[in-house]
């Protein structure tokens, strides 16, 4: 019960701080395209996928649910679902018209832009503090051999 308890508190922090970014990023765009308000629809997308996308990066980047799968697999997987919940709200919230192929085109491309950056982003962070820790790992070793 612990577990869940301490998942559902992280999902909703870790929710709200992603709907916070996403509204202001919004605001960003809509304001440089000479828009003066958010549709509420926008606002109820933005939320939707947030809790979902935090949902389902818990789920398949974290041992919470699996133990064992490849991180390379689990990316697909996220990749896949997160795309499916992007596309499938979109059409729900009528933010994309289903007829233009255009549209669905732009959109896809926009996310795996998005989603390729965040992950060498991410990587790269990742393996920075990794040297950094190591370096500190080494002199603590060091220390410990004196």
């Amino acid at each position: 019960m612990r577990n869940f308890v301490d998942g559902a508190v992280e999902w909703k922090s870790t929710s709200a701080m992603m709907f916070s970014a996403s509204v202001v990023l919004c605001m960003v765009v809509m304001l440089l395209t000479g828009e003066t308000y958010i549709p509420i629809s926008v606002l109820i997308f933005l939320l939707v996928v947030s809790g979902g996308g935090v949902f389902l990066q818990m789920f398949a980047l974290t041992d919470r649910f699996m133990k064992k799968m490849r991180y390379t697999a689990r990316m697909i997987m996220f990749v896949i679902s997160l795309g499916v919940l992007v596309a499938v709200t979109a059409w729900l919230f009528s933010l994309l018209r289903v007829d233009s192929d255009i549209n669905w085109l732009i959109i896809s491309g926009i996310f795996l832009v998005v989603f390729v950056g965040g992950t060498i982003a991410f990587e790269i962070y990742y393996r920075a503090m990794g040297k950094k820790y190591d370096g500190l790992l080494g002199q603590y070793r060091k220390q410990q051999e004196r």
